[in-house]
């Protein structure tokens, strides 16, 4: 924990400090850029950074860690770190980036205060960035041993044994080791991070869950096209790795590929289970289903799914299959525009709706989608008595909470 004087000092000055946070974290990024441009050009996410997502998202980090750490009987502040220290595992981030990332984003909390960063105060935030890096470097260190490999030496090189389009805007792929080798273990809700080199020379990295877990010396990922569009009064960016494998990537190519990481994977109990997806969400409940049915699971599983329409519903078909081959399984599926099919129990029209579902009251729960999407179904879920804990969610891109969207 923190030194009492430093507990002190960063109590009575977190109001400020947060709500500085968001003009502190782009001079941190401007100047991390200026000194190590190859970490915008390799590392980060470039869409996320045009956006603003990532500022956004490591604000609420600190804040939060922050915020835990000087109070009074609340949750351990290390309880908001394992999605990210599973995000910093899969792009291979090691204990020597820590001192990088500290010297920038202090230059920057002092540009953006000025002479009101006392010796003491900066001492204090000081622990506080400290605490929460060794903190994440400790976890990081444990996913490195628990994956097999040293620090950081999480990429290996796989080939593309098969490519299929799933839907119009969607490709799956197998991917292979090139030499037979098995692939190192993953639970099934897992993902694992994709490096393409781009036209313009730079390596963007992005993750995606395990449809299939290694079997045969392969795994599955599918990847959702991302065109431009509008995010609130945001442009958001065409998304640069997604099209990428959608244009350039078929049998036979390399692909720079992690191990697996992720927090989202099936607890150990036999209680029932609820799998909740949305759009291209439907990833890791395929990874899920693919496990059940391989291992002879027969837990009861309620799937709820919702999509654009029939012809947008990626893995459509292979979904259906899955849910037949459990016993007790059962598939509620949501589609905006039904086409010429007609609505029933089991095909709706509009969104996803809880009404009316049979949710088992013990079962755990597992989310993934949009986030206005996840959030709303998480509420839904805790109205209908699912206790939050059996709650588990999924977010790509910026960690963020549901409990707050």
């Amino acid at each position: 924990m923190l030194s009492s004087a430093s507990a002190e000092v960063v109590r009575a000055t977190l109001p400020v400090v947060g709500a500085a946070i968001d003009d502190i974290t782009p001079v941190f990024y401007r100047r991390l850029f200026a000194a190590h441009p190859e970490l915008e050009r390799d590392l980060f996410n470039r869409g996320n950074q045009a956006q603003g997502e990532q500022q956004r998202a490591l604000a609420g980090a600190i804040a939060a860690y922050a915020t835990l750490l000087v109070a009074e009987g609340g949750p351990e502040p290390r309880e908001v770190l394992p999605r990210i220290a599973h995000k910093h595992a899969s792009l291979g981030i090691t204990a020597e980036q820590y001192p990088i990332v500290h010297d920038h984003l202090f230059a920057a909390i002092v540009d953006v205060f000025g002479e009101a960063v006392t010796p003491q105060v900066a001492s204090a935030w000081d622990e506080v960035y400290w605490h929460m890096a060794n903190t994440l470097i400790g976890m990081e260190k444990a996913l490195y041993a628990d994956a097999g490999v040293a620090p950081g030496q999480v990429w290996r090189t796989l080939v593309v044994r098969h490519r299929t389009q799933e839907s119009p805007d969607t490709v799956s792929f197998v991917l292979a080791s090139t030499d037979g080798t098995p692939l190192p273990p993953a639970r099934p809700g897992q993902y694992v991070s994709v490096a393409v080199r781009l036209p313009d020379g730079a390596r963007q990295i992005r993750q995606y869950s395990l449809t299939r877990v290694p079997e045969a010396s392969a795994v599955g990922i599918t990847v959702k096209a991302v065109p431009a569009g509008r995010i609130g009064n945001a442009i958001a960016p065409a998304g640069e790795v997604s099209n990428f494998l959608h244009a350039e990537v078929f049998e036979g190519d390399m692909l720079e590929v992690s191990a697996p990481f992720g927090e989202l994977a099936l607890t150990e109990r036999d209680a029932p289970l609820v799998l909740v997806s949305a759009g291209i969400g439907i990833t890791p409940m395929i990874g899920f289903l693919r496990y059940l049915g391989r291992t002879g699971s027969g837990r009861r599983v309620v799937v709820l799914h919702a999509d654009r329409s029939a012809a947008h519903h990626a893995h459509r078909a292979e979904l259906a299959d899955l849910v037949d081959e459990l016993p007790g399984a059962v598939l509620h599926r949501w589609y905006e525009d039904l086409g010429t099919r007609e609505a029933g129990s089991h095909l709706r029209s509009g969104l996803i709706d809880l009404a009316g579902i049979e949710l088992p009251a013990d079962a755990d729960v597992y989310l993934c989608g949009p986030l206005p999407f996840m959030a709303s179904v998480r509420r839904a879920a805790i109205e209908r008595g699912i206790p939050a804990d059996r709650i588990h969610y999924e977010v790509f891109g910026p960690d963020k909470s549901l409990e707050s969207a």
